[in-house]
């Protein structure tokens, strides 16, 4: 049985009549569209359903409307039910460090304004964002910011982050050229020590590498881990130097000390959405920006 038949039918004998029904249906269709599709279904279940002047149902029309009346009579109510829970319900994706660290605090002063809120906390590189987005699996995403985003996206600026080295509390260098060689082959400069980093395709590496491509300095990552937290833990075990940022409120790790790269081009940390932002969603970034703006200020209030 055509759902869309029932469906027409269902209207059809609520109002008593096509020409009723199709006036008051929540969709535009015309009149002979709906008796064409009821004729195929009557043909389809070998009965006559209804009488059209007057109109009046058969008992085979009486039986299917019985049938069809529960689920039907019911669908703006679940629709309203439904709209109404994907209003309180707020996804975000963001990297493991920006929902440990920013985050909590932020959504709890959120939940005490929507007390019937419903959180999904994704943790998500930046190279996972946009299909995150565009995919609507998120409805704002906390990330860096980069190059041109893809069409129908939407951004807001929250914070630029210094770029900066992790270094063993063993290495004693003050400078990024404490930290160089001279490359006698290529007339630049070279890394003293192991670089840990993020894989090639993650924006920050691509942000780090371009800097000290500007530089002629020659420095690669030879080993890579899968998130910034990581490269804190093995530079702490003297891997070797880790690329990282100077974040705000960040995390610190026992035997690792930061270097600040202060003549390099800041990380820049965004809120991206696509569309029409809903109302939870809209309250969240309005925090957000809140937030940000304390902790340029060096004031965090929440």
């Amino acid at each position: 049985m055509n759902v869309h038949h029932l469906e027409l039918f269902y209207y059809v004998a609520k109002y008593e009549g096509i020409t009723a029904a199709v006036r008051k249906m929540p969709y535009g269709i015309q009149q002979p569209a709906v008796s064409g599709q009821l004729l195929l279904l009557e043909k389809e279940l070998g009965v006559k359903l209804f009488n059209r002047r007057p109109f009046a149902l058969t008992p085979e029309g009486e039986r299917l409307y019985d049938f069809a009346y529960p689920f039907f009579s019911r669908l703006g109510e679940v629709e309203e039910d439904l709209k109404g829970e994907q209003s309180r319900h707020l996804r975000i994706a963001a990297s493991a460090s920006v929902l440990r660290n920013h985050l909590p605090a932020l959504l709890g002063q959120l939940r005490q304004a929507l007390p019937g809120m419903r959180l999904t906390l994704l943790e998500a590189e930046p190279s996972d964002i946009h299909g995150l987005i565009t995919n609507q699996k998120v409805d704002v995403a906390v990330s860096i910011l980069q190059d041109r985003l893809v069409d129908g996206l939407r951004h807001a600026e929250l914070l630029r982050v210094p770029l900066a080295l992790h270094l063993p509390s063993s290495v004693r260098a003050k400078s990024l050229e404490d930290l160089l060689e001279d490359d006698a082959w290529e007339k630049g400069k070279v890394g003293s020590l192991p670089l840990l980093g993020l894989p090639a395709h993650e924006v920050l590496h691509k942000i780090f590498q371009a800097e000290l491509n500007a530089r002629q300095i020659d420095w690669p990552v030879t080993v890579e881990v899968s998130s910034l937290d990581t490269v804190k833990e093995y530079v702490a075990r003297d891997f070797g130097v880790g690329m990282g940022v100077a974040a705000p409120e960040e995390r610190s790790v026992a035997g690792v000390r930061t270097l600040v790269l202060e003549d390099f081009a800041p990380m820049v940390v965004g809120a991206i959405w696509q569309g029409q932002l809903k109302p939870v969603a809209n309250a969240f970034l309005e925090l957000a920006k809140q937030r940000a703006q304390s902790l340029n200020s060096g004031t965090s209030s929440v």
